[in-house]
């Protein structure tokens, strides 16, 4: 043991003491995790927290991706999926081009339905509400998972209704979850340069405190990569934990790590695989209240999820059938996955496939 005992980062020792001790993580001790180089030390820790609350288990879930529009007013600087309205590649589904594309994704085991798109400026509200009645409609016994919170204070802004009756009408019109986009970094600062249109890190916490005050149940990510510092990093995972002290209504956390503007992009313009191993352990570590760590295998590729789930994760998303956004920009990734490519991924890191709807209620063990 003392041959290795001495490749272990002694910077580390204070935070694995609170860790074993279940005390919660400060700014500070976020900071040494991020600056240790001991990645496999603060893999063990993330697992062993994972394992306090999960076990074995590692969740997916059978779903469909849906962005009935890309027209957006906002001007993200991360962001390739976006259009104007007379932009070439710029759509916007009606009814029978929604129906038509979900029955060619659709089967009878999907789980849920995740719908996002642009702020598309051009359209009422009502459109945004029946895309989701439509759904529901058609198919009664999918999740709609739908509209990220900035999009829930865009609806507000271009209905005049408030962020509580918007939520209150897409409920009517069968909105179960909200999903956890449009949070990128929740500081204002990294908010004026890369996102200056969408809602601010206050908006977009309030529409989710809001959406938990109304019994649902929401997701919440975390875009990093490009710009932000590492203290902007752990501010937004500690603001998120924060929200969940109140409220206890995220279901889970997402790490998502930042594509370039072209799948052609130099591996300079990617994130490393060290910063995402570490990033996906400092976010079990920090945020300790929600009960799940997703690693998302879009962004990461395959494999890498596969070693995150001994590095903190507990969910590696989903089949997704489709995905556009981050392909839009610069994922080199297949745009879905089988559910039996899924398992073998869980299975291949020594833990047990669980296919889970959209609260983490079991379907199937394997």
């Amino acid at each position: 043991m003392e041959l290795f005992a001495k490749w272990i980062d002694p910077k580390l020792a204070q935070v694995a003491e609170k860790v074993e001790r279940g005390e919660r993580l400060t700014l500070e001790d976020g900071l040494a995790l991020y600056q240790s180089d001991d990645l496999l030390t603060i893999g063990k820790l993330a697992n062993a927290v994972n394992r306090k609350i999960n076990g074995n288990r590692v969740y997916f879930i059978e779903n469909l991706y849906i962005n009935p529009t890309n027209v957006c007013e906002a001007r993200c600087s991360f962001c390739a999926f976006r259009r104007d309205p007379d932009e070439e590649g710029a759509y916007t589904m009606n009814d029978e081009q929604l129906l038509e594309y979900v029955a060619k994704g659709y089967t009878p085991t999907t789980q849920e339905f995740h719908i996002v798109g642009g702020h598309n400026h051009t359209l009422p509200f009502d459109y945004y509400v029946n895309t989701v009645r439509l759904l529901k409609q058609h198919y009664p016994h999918v999740t709609i998972k739908a509209y990220t919170g900035a999009e829930i204070v865009f609806f507000a802004k271009i209905s005049g209704l408030s962020v509580k009756e918007v939520l209150e009408e897409l409920m009517k019109a069968g909105l179960q979850s909200l999903t956890g986009g449009g949070a990128e970094i929740l500081t204002e600062e990294y908010r004026a340069k890369m996102s200056p249109d969408k809602a601010s890190t206050d908006e977009w916490l309030v529409a989710h405190e809001t959406a938990h005050g109304l019994g649902l149940k929401t997701y919440s990510t975390m875009l990093y990569g490009s710009i932000e510092t590492l203290e902007e990093r752990l501010i937004h995972m500690m603001r998120i934990r924060e929200l969940q002290d109140r409220t206890g209504g995220f279901v889970n956390f997402i790490p998502l790590a930042v594509q370039p503007k072209k799948a052609t992009a130099s591996i300079k313009r990617r994130t490393s695989a060290m910063d995402d191993m570490k990033t996906i352990a400092i976010s079990r570590l920090m945020v300790d209240n929600v009960p799940h760590i997703k690693a998302y295998w879009i962004n990461i590729g395959p494999q890498l999820t596969q070693m995150a789930l001994n590095f903190g994760s507990s969910d590696i998303h989903g089949t997704l059938v489709e995905e556009r956004i981050s392909h839009a920009a610069g994922a080199l990734t297949q745009t879905g996955l089988t559910r039996d490519e899924l398992v073998w991924l869980i299975k291949g890191a020594g833990k047990t496939p669980i296919e889970r709807d959209s609260f983490y209620n079991v379907i199937k063990e394997y």
